[in-house]
């Protein structure tokens, strides 16, 4: 049967790489098509990768910790599903696009358990006065761990040492030489701690996003009394109907994709220096969830309405929080929302969900004395912030989309539909 190999799907424009987390599979074990294999972490979601075909897990080219770039080969699979042949047979010289690909031969670094060392093939060897050559990330895992390179046997290719090589003959408790330097004391009054891969990916992204992306920011002052007192006399009912309450966020979320259908640029990625328009509206709304921040997707939000809008934000929330968020559920957002006012905020500058163009977040609803009318009047009003892409967008563009949330909002009142 023929050999073809699995790789790390893609999940989104903005996600480039994921951590193995655990394989669920060993070779050896058959396997049915949709069968989960492995446990990837992203920046974006955790999630299981299902297998494209029926077959024999017959090699895992990628270690449990290691980080992956999504396209990435990370198993191989013997497989006669007919799918597979299919695929084998219009392209036997090339790997095939997807999530698998014909494998012509493999000259991956492999361990004792067969797995690969991921982190090893990209990085340029390092030699030592001796001749012996060691990857950086060995030579890291020594230097930390005390270890003397020549007491290890490799297991790699030509003998090569590996990361896992070292780990075992660590764990092996033998004798670790003694420290070339003194390691920098760590005060009595500090903790060093370990970052969860999520949290780290969600640095990455981050700065990915302010170091690519030239941010600019701007903000308006929203009335939404009306928009206070219309949820306020719809709650009970609401409640009655939907079995859940209705927050101030979907009539916000309604603004924003109603701006967006007259100012385009909004709606929009910069790629390859050239401006993408995207056709659909698909909000991206923030969530705060144990492992960090994630963003579920709201898909097509200009067909919903205030009440379907609610229902999905519910649901959404409340699977990020447990978890269970699946890939469609946090792919392609075309704009972001954050509602960091349920946080006591007043005014933030948030960052781009890279490669956005822009991201809106409304701050805490006060009661502030304002002047209508030569008159000074007690009114609820909230912040409304706006990132965005200055390669895109231009101050006047921006201060437009940002005007018509602001009118859109201050609109609302009792004939406002809310389904």
């Amino acid at each position: 049967m023929p050999i073809v190999s699995i790789e790390l799907p893609h999940v989104g424009e903005s996600v480039v790489e994921g951590i193995i987390d655990r394989w669920l599979k060993k070779p050896g074990d058959r396997i049915k098509r949709y069968d989960s294999l492995v446990e990837v972490v992203t920046d974006k979601v955790n999630m299981e990768v299902p297998s494209p075909f029926d077959g024999v897990l017959t090699r895992i080219l990628a270690e449990e910790g290691a980080t992956i770039p999504m396209g990435a080969v990370i198993a191989e699979m013997e497989t006669d599903d007919p799918a597979a042949v299919a695929q084998i047979s219009k392209a036997p010289e090339e790997k095939v696009a997807g999530t698998v690909g014909v494998l012509v031969e493999s000259n991956t670094n492999l361990g004792p358990t067969g797995a690969a060392v991921a982190e090893e093939p990209p990085a340029k060897p390092v030699s030592t006065a001796r001749g012996a050559f060691y990857s950086p990330v060995v030579m890291k895992v020594a230097q930390e761990h005390n270890v003397d390179l020549s007491q290890v046997t490799g297991t790699g290719i030509n003998g090569r040492v590996t990361k896992k090589d070292v780990l075992s003959y660590i764990e092996s408790g033998a004798k670790t030489s003694a420290p070339t330097a003194p390691r920098p004391a760590t005060e009595d009054d500090e903790e060093v701690v370990e970052l969860k891969p999520v949290r780290r990916m969600i640095a990455q992204h981050m700065v990915q996003s302010a170091s690519q992306i030239p941010h600019v920011w701007a903000m308006v002052e929203v009335d939404v009394t009306n928009l206070v007192s219309l949820r306020q006399s719809v709650r009970e009912e609401f409640q009655k109907r939907e079995g859940q309450d209705i927050t101030a966020l979907p009539f916000v979320i309604k603004a924003v994709v109603d701006s967006l259908k007259e100012n385009p640029s909004l709606n929009s990625t910069w790629r390859d220096g050239k401006l993408v328009l995207k056709k659909r509206i698909h909000i991206g709304v923030a969530v705060s969830a144990p492992d960090g921040l994630v963003v579920p997707v709201i898909h097509d939000a200009d067909t919903l309405t205030i009440a379907g809008i609610n229902g999905l934000l519910r649901d959404m929330a409340e699977r990020a929080r447990q978890g269970k968020l699946n890939l469609d559920d946090v792919q392609g957002g075309t704009f972001t929302v954050n509602n960091t006012g349920a946080l006591g905020t007043l005014l933030t500058q948030p960052i781009i969900n890279y490669p956005q163009a822009g991201i809106l977040t409304t701050e805490s609803v006060q009661k502030r004395p304002v002047v209508i009318n030569d008159a000074i009047a007690i009114r609820s009003m909230m912040n409304i912030c706006l990132s965005f892409d200055h390669r895109i967008l231009d101050g006047f563009e921006a201060a437009t989309f940002l005007q018509s949330v602001k009118g859109r909002l201050e609109n609302v009142g009792p004939d406002t539909p809310i389904y």
